[in-house]
């Protein structure tokens, strides 16, 4: 009997080396089923913290905790077999000190199994970014808008839309890479400064939000799949519409139980028939 082939999975090397525009294919996923269901197309799979608005109905990403982000990530690593696994740190796991990231991200490899970390921040978290990649944990950072920071940008709001906003978010940027990060996620950030900091980077620059010229492209899975009806970020193509089709199948099973027609004899569990049965059959 035949062996079912052994699938490699996609390591932290390979994504570095992703340059040009399209080169990387990156979505969210936050469980096992979803996993499964993106990983034989994604490059890379996102455990992001925006698990927190997605799943929990949180305002912001800030509430969601590092014991969150690990079982998320368990979920995620046993639905994944090829995609590369990158988790986000949460807000306040690693802000304090480069200690306490390594804490918290060496928890998240260790307990997960994942490839990466990501973090938020610019100029500011260079050292940490530093600290971490030379302890062996590979990071991917994220600069433009960063959901992490929510209260002091004022909301969830573009940026780079000056000419001293720019300049900051390219410092961010350079920084990080220049700190050893394997990638930079560039988040609702003016489409030009987007298009110039994938230029100057030699690491990938993965948009969302940013640009068509960035070497990658991430969506949150469940916006993408038009599972949310309140809400569309500008950023987003809806390339299904699933909200019409679970209400419908929710309503046609409502229906069925109030109304006796469901379950129906095929779905009960009615026993072995009596031996004298002419249709019974030997054990």
């Amino acid at each position: 009997m035949s062996t079912p082939a052994r699938v490699t999975r996609i390591g932290v090397p390979q994504i570095r080396q992703r340059k040009g525009a399209g080169s990387l294919v990156s979505l969210t996923a936050y469980s096992a089923p979803m996993a499964r269901q993106v990983d034989p197309h994604a490059d890379l799979i996102l455990v992001g913290d925006s698990l927190g608005m997605v799943l929990y109905g949180m305002p912001s990403t800030l509430a969601v905790t590092l014991e969150m982000m690990i079982a998320h990530g368990q979920a995620v690593m046993r639905g994944a077999q090829r995609a590369c696994v990158v988790i986000d740190l949460p807000f306040a796991s690693y802000q304090a000190s480069p200690a306490d990231a390594f804490r918290a991200a060496s928890r998240l490899l260790i307990e997960t199994g994942a490839q990466a970390v990501k973090l938020e921040g610019g100029v500011e978290m260079a050292g940490t970014v530093a600290f971490l990649t030379a302890r062996g944990i590979p990071v991917m950072g994220h600069v433009g808008l960063m959901p992490q920071q929510v209260n002091t940008m004022g909301g969830f709001r573009a940026q780079g839309m000056t000419p001293e906003a720019a300049a900051q978010v390219e410092r961010d940027a350079l920084a990080i890479e220049a700190a050893g990060a394997f990638a930079l996620v560039i988040e609702g950030t003016a489409e030009p400064l987007a298009r110039r900091l994938t230029g100057l980077l030699a690491i990938p620059a993965i948009g969302i939000g940013a640009s068509p010229a960035c070497d990658g492209q991430v969506l949150v899975t469940e916006d993408m799949l038009g599972l949310f009806d309140d809400y569309t970020p500008k950023f987003v193509r809806r390339y299904a519409e699933l909200n019409p089709l679970i209400d419908a199948a929710v309503a046609r099973f409502a229906d069925e139980v109030r109304r006796g027609l469901f379950p129906a004899s095929e779905h009960c569990f009615h026993g072995r028939k009596p031996a004298h049965d002419a249709d019974a059959r030997p054990a």
